[in-house]
């Protein structure tokens, strides 16, 4: 049985939430020396409540400007990629609650007419071995989370 909760089984989260905390730092070693100003870690904001009307935050890992384009980005960190590469971990759930927690940085900061993008970077720290940093850039962007509208004729004549 896997562990659910972190009562299930502590020492597996905390390992994790460690390996999380180095890849971000790794992340933001790499940012730096890629030229990337950093602005904020890790930043949380309430972006709405789901069906059961529990209240849902979203979190930003790194906001960061690139030369003048603001950037959200995702990092994602794991031990081995033998299962899956760590990008795919960025779903389509993810880039949704990034987009809508960047939204509201935007607002309260009052950032209008700045280019942005979302970005995500990748870690993979293997014991013993350098970390493997793989940084994409504009690795989604919101055009498919807007609605949709018709703007033709409702029902051609007959």
């Amino acid at each position: 049985m896997i562990p659910l909760t972190e009562q299930d089984n502590p020492a597996r989260w905390q390992s994790s939430r460690r390996l999380g905390v180095q890849g971000e730092q790794v992340a933001a070693d790499h940012l730096r020396s890629s030229g990337y100003r950093l602005v904020v870690s890790n930043f949380k904001v309430p972006i709405g409540r789901n069906t059961s009307n529990a209240q849902i935050t979203g979190e930003i890992d790194i906001i960061a400007l690139d030369d003048e384009v603001l950037c959200f980005i995702e990092v994602k960190t794991r031990s081995s990629d033998a299962f899956a590469d760590p990008i795919s971990a960025v779903d389509l759930r993810k880039q949704r609650q990034i987009i809508r927690a960047a939204r509201v940085y935007r607002r309260v900061f009052g950032i209008r007419n700045v280019k942005f993008r979302y970005d995500v970077v990748t870690v993979l720290i293997r014991t013993d071995e350098r970390p493997v940093v793989e940084l994409t850039k504009g690795f989604w962007n919101e055009s498919k989370f807007r609605k949709r509208y018709w703007s033709g004729d409702v029902w051609p004549n007959a």
